[in-house]
């Protein structure tokens, strides 16, 4: 990163079914929770009312799906499936009907238009990381690219213009928090994410990649900044960023293009409430 380079908000991408494929827009609105709109609102459940998705459905990985968002369409496809497209509402017995025949268990498709369904409640806003640590933990694996792992990471937000893990700069240690924003959206970093298995596994087909989770572990701690730390690192299977949004930023819009800068490190205590209730 040159000395005038400006943090900028590169790419922008929302899951619109929960562990399906990821969509990049160019502009996208915060909505009820901090979450972003259209990401991961709808999820799929089996029969106990528990997730069905990447990290206990590795067949999850060999469904490709699309969404057009103005039609409410969802148009899925497998290796040995031709495409098929379907109304995407929760009550659509043809969609569930075909998850459930691929999946080979029973499974129900629910939304959440207030905000999504996130894995983290308590930091429910988008993820974040940047290009740079993209093409770093990417040249960590033989056979796989920057784009593979994108996808293995599956972030919300990709920032530009900053070396690998600068978006550990925006946490700090556990009662704390880092104000940022982008455009003109604050935000406060919460913490870096704990990874599951699902980047260990390939994006196409589900297949573990070997000793993908102690290479990373290895390599992320000889390579670990400066500026990364606080109390978070218990373990270092660690990458991306966890945030909240503040109520008073729901509504507002974010898009490519737009600047980042960092501001103060708030108490997590009197940090802005993010609406929940529960």
């Amino acid at each position: 990163m040159t000395a005038d380079a400006t943090p900028t908000l590169r790419r922008i991408t929302t899951f619109p079914v929960k562990s399906l494929d990821g969509q990049s827009v160019e502009t996208v609105d915060l909505v009820e929770n901090g979450g972003l709109a259209g990401d991961r609102e709808f999820a799929l459940f089996d029969s106990e009312g528990a997730y069905v998705n990447g990290k206990r459905a590795r067949e999850i990985h060999r469904m490709r799906s699309s969404v057009d968002g103005e039609r409410d369409e969802i148009t899925l496809s497998t290796p040995d499936r031709e495409r098929a497209t379907f109304q995407l509402n929760a009550d659509n017995e043809e969609l569930t009907g075909w998850l459930t025949e691929f999946l080979g268990e029973p499974v129900e498709l629910r939304r959440n238009r207030a905000g999504g369904f996130p894995d983290d409640t308590d930091a429910s806003g988008p993820t974040l990381v940047s290009t740079a640590t993209i093409r770093e933990l990417a040249s960590w694996y033989d056979g796989i690219t920057p784009s593979g792992m994108r996808r293995r990471l599956r972030a919300n937000l990709e920032i530009d213009g900053v070396p690998a893990f600068w978006e550990d700069r925006l946490f700090a240690d556990r009662d704390s928090r880092v104000a940022f924003e982008i455009g003109d959206v604050r935000f406060e970093g919460v913490n870096p994410c704990q990874r599951c298995v699902v980047p260990s596994r390939d994006p196409e087909t589900g297949a573990e990649y070997p000793d993908f989770r102690e290479t990373f572990i290895e390599r992320r701690r000889e390579t670990m900044p400066a500026w990364s730390g606080g109390d978070w690192f218990d373990h270092h299977f660690r990458v991306m960023l966890n945030t909240v949004v503040p109520a008073s930023e729901w509504g507002k819009s974010l898009s490519v293009g737009d600047s980042v800068r960092i501001g103060e490190v708030v108490d997590a205590g009197d940090a802005d409430s993010t609406g929940d209730t529960d």
